[in-house]
C-alpha cells in the first residue's frame, strides 16, 4: 500500500487548501482513512478521520472549518480546509488503518505535505 498526499502550500489566514491523498489499491472505501498533523516540536495529532462506515471525527480545533471525505473509484481521499489559522501550520499526513484476515491492522502512512499559514 502506498499513500501519496499532495495539496499542501503557503495560504494567508482565513485562506483555503485541499489536500489530497492517492492510495495505490482500492483500499479507500473499505478501511479507516484519516489525516494526521504534526507542528514543529509537537507530537503527531488526528485531525481527521473517516472509516469504512462513514463515521467521521474531527480534532475539536478544527471542526466546522475542515471537511474529510473520500472518493472511492478515485481511491482518494481529501481534506478540504477552509478559515485557516496560523495554527493550524504543519506537516499534514494520511494514513490508512488496513484490516486484513489473520494479519489485523496495519497502518500506512503517507509522505507528508507542508501547510503553512502566514501572512
Amino acid at each position: 500500500v502506498q499513500l501519496q498526499a499532495s495539496g499542501g502550500g503557503l495560504v494567508q489566514p482565513g485562506g483555503s487548501l485541499r489536500l489530497s491523498c492517492v492510495a495505490s489499491g482500492s483500499i479507500v472505501s473499505d478501511n479507516t482513512m484519516a489525516w494526521y498533523r504534526q507542528a514543529p516540536g509537537k507530537q503527531r495529532e488526528l485531525v481527521a478521520d473517516i472509516s469504512s462506515g462513514g463515521r467521521i471525527n474531527y480534532l475539536h480545533s478544527v471542526r466546522g472549518r475542515f471537511s474529510i471525505s473520500r472518493d472511492n473509484a478515485k481511491n482518494t481521499v481529501y481534506l478540504q480546509m477552509n478559515s485557516l489559522k496560523p495554527e493550524d501550520t504543519a506537516v499534514y499526513y494520511c494514513s490508512a488503518d488496513v484490516v486484513r484476515p489473520i494479519m489485523g491492522v496495519t497502518t500506512y502512512w503517507g509522505q507528508g505535505t507542508q501547510v503553512t499559514v502566514s501572512s
